[in-house]
This record gives C-alpha cells, structure tokens and sequence, in this order.
C-alpha cells in the first residue's frame, strides 16, 4: 500500500525574495528562510526543511507575492 499522493512545494530561487510570507504561513512550519551560499550575509531564500511532514496544502504557494513558489507533485519529483 504506497502513501497518497502529494504535491510539495518547490521554490525558485530566482523569484524568492526571502520576505518569509510563505514561512509564516506554514501550518506545519516546514518552510524556512536559510542564508544562500557561503556568505552568512547573504541573501535569505525559502526552503523546504521538512519534506516528510509538509500536508501539501499550498497555503505557501498562495499566499507568496512573487510567484516564487509552486507545487509538484512527490512522484514527480523523484525519478524512482
């Protein structure tokens, strides 16, 4: 019997901004705003720290301003 089906979201570092929206919008607080690259000044962007224990409910793709964030479905977020 396989789980069922979720999408999860998927950032795009390209459009995130780090303003936190989605992270402060996370039910289940999967979502958080690391630093990116070696620089620990640098810039904060969106990541999915706990894929297991995200709903896929997509409060976090709505509610970003900047499109940054879209759901994919689990399965095809893995080739196996």
């Amino acid at each position: 019997m396989h789980a069922p089906r979720k999408a999860l979201p998927e950032v795009d570092t390209q459009r995130c901004t780090g303003c936190g929206w989605c992270v402060g919008v996370c039910p289940p607080h999967v979502l958080s705003l690391q630093v990116q690259g070696t620089d620990r000044f640098g810039p904060k962007r969106s990541v999915l720290h706990d894929a297991p224990g995200c709903t896929g409910c997509a409060l976090c793709a709505v509610r970003c301003p900047f499109d940054a964030i879209r759901m994919v479905r689990r399965d095809a977020l893995k080739a196996d």
